[in-house]
């Protein structure tokens, strides 16, 4: 193998993250959901023919993450055919949670495979028990919406009845899940023409540069990992069921050659649905390792090689089936991100900061004819030079605000305050940021169901910063009483009804 010039690598890495970003991009404009054309519940990457990360848009770290897992899951099942896309959202075969479908397609250059490119879209309704496909109270996979296991979905760029029928028999909005299926389509197909006119006649030159991309990752990333201190780093926080709190526990260890996060000592997984699988954990691993290292370091499948993740199955960081998991993508994520960082502050002190708001906060509305699906936003921890953000999506999410002109104009019900949280971050020498007040009236009969965290513990302070507010979430019924709901909880409302969402702030620093 040749080794590039570092002009040429930089040309290669960046036309590749381009082509990443045009996929998104892609999704984005041609999707039909406000979920995705509006919130961009979506990210894109591309892979190696081997299926290691090789670049990836700026989208959604849990997402990111935990796609290449999906990528291999397509391959350990079948030879890959020019012209045919796969499915998969199985959270035990490479997925998250049911609602995160991935599409992935192989790239073929002169016959030989070169490439993968793949997308992942949050589908806001999958056939769950409840409209928005996350129940409060599922306990089994499979009460949480249809599965699919990797499968052919497209062939020719037509959609094969095996996965399309049943995929649009399960949902509560089949005309919209079919519009934001054809724009994941789209995506990965515009990714296969700009790799082929990139590869052109090298396909071996193709295939070095891969390579030299991973390598010169982990050259960076080892690097980086040598500014830390050594030692072994313990921290734990908590998951909130109900009264109870289930822990989650990391032992990390730092040393020159890498580092280890054992989880092994974290709590059983739970009858409830904040159960995390495999890949959304060592997603939030491969996310807390970039914040406290360089963040130029390229995000790809070499520059991750220094990590090694120890997990217990059966845990609530890596869960086996047929348990629940709508919430262990959005919420638990957040927490083990919180966990891996307050350990990371011990061993690279300076560049960590508190804790976020520790939540996404999902709001889900719909009945037998829609189904609205959003995070809200929170207060972002103080940092050692920085206070926080306010009203911003934090940690393993990266979406956007649903315009209220956007969410009046497709469902049933009105936003009526939408604001920042007074004095709900943590003070400090440095403030975490405030968290966000959103009131919506409802004008129909619906089933609302909330997933949030941070209702009882505390988004902790850093270096003596205060810990920001937790979060709460009230719903007045139309004659005026006033119900306190829980942070995971699926409930029926009427027209009139008022739900109040008061989300965390983050915490202060110093």
């Amino acid at each position: 193998m040749t080794t590039p010039s570092p002009i040429d690598l930089e040309i290669a890495r960046n036309r590749l993250r381009g082509i990443a970003e045009e996929m998104g991009i892609v999704l984005r404009r041609t999707a039909y959901s406000p979920n995705i054309k509006e919130r961009a519940d979506c990210s894109a990457a591309v892979f190696t023919a081997g299926g290691d990360m090789l670049a990836q848009a700026e989208h959604i770290p849990v997402h990111l993450g935990a796609m290449p897992a999906s990528v291999q899951a397509v391959i350990d099942r079948f030879e890959p055919e020019p012209g045919v896309q796969y499915a998969v959202n199985d959270p035990f075969e490479g997925g998250t949670h049911l609602n995160d479908l991935t599409i992935v397609q192989p790239v073929f250059v002169a016959g030989r495979l070169v490439a993968w490119v793949g997308n992942r879209a949050h589908h806001a309704d999958v056939g769950g028990e409840a409209p928005g496909s996350m129940p409060a109270h599922a306990t089994d996979l499979t009460q949480e919406g249809i599965v699919v296991s990797p499968m052919r979905a497209v062939r020719a760029g037509e959609w094969l009845d095996a996965f399309l029928t049943p995929f649009l028999e399960a949902t509560r909005t089949p005309s919209e899940r079919r519009g934001d299926l054809s724009a994941q389509l789209g995506a990965n197909q515009v990714a296969v023409d700009r790799i082929t006119e990139l590869v052109g006649s090298d396909v071996e030159g193709f295939v070095d540069m891969s390579d030299s991309i991973l390598s010169y990752g982990e050259r960076r990333m080892r690097s980086a990992i040598g500014d830390l201190d050594e030692g072994t780093f313990e921290f734990t926080d908590y998951m909130e069921m109900g009264d109870e709190d289930v822990a989650i526990r990391v032992v990390l260890s730092v040393a020159a050659d890498g580092v280890i996060a054992d989880f092994s000592t974290s709590d059983d997984q739970v009858p409830a649905n904040f159960n995390a699988v495999e890949a959304v954990t060592r997603s939030c691993l491969y996310y807390a390792l970039r914040v406290v290292t360089d963040p130029t370091i390229p995000a790809n499948g070499g520059s991750y090689r220094v990590t090694s993740l120890v997990i217990r199955p059966g845990s609530v960081v890596s869960a086996t089936p047929p348990a629940a998991v709508a919430a262990g993508n959005v919420e638990t994520s957040q927490r083990i991100a919180d966990v891996l960082l307050g350990a990371f502050a011990q061993s690279a002190r300076g560049r960590v900061p508190a804790a976020s708001q520790g939540t996404m906060n999902n709001i889900l509305i719909g009945n037998d004819t829609f189904a609205y699906y959003e995070t809200v936003a929170g207060g972002q921890g103080a940092g050692p030079h920085l206070r926080g953000q306010s009203g911003i999506q934090t940690g393993m999410t990266n979406t956007k605000n649903t315009p209220i002109e956007s969410l009046e104009r497709h469902y049933p019900f009105k936003v009526t305050r939408y604001t920042l949280r007074d004095d709900s971050g943590g003070g400090g020498r440095l403030r975490g940021g405030e968290g966000v007040e959103r009131e919506i009236v409802f004008g129909e009969p619906a089933t609302l169901s909330l997933m949030g965290e941070r209702r009882r513990h505390r988004p902790w302070g850093l270096e003596g910063g205060e810990p920001g507010a937790c979060g709460e979430d009230l719903l007045t019924r139309s004659d005026g009483s006033i119900e306190r709901l829980g942070g995971k909880v699926t409930v029926e409302v009427e027209p009139g009804d008022v739900l109040l969402v008061r989300t965390p702030g983050g915490g202060g620093y110093g």
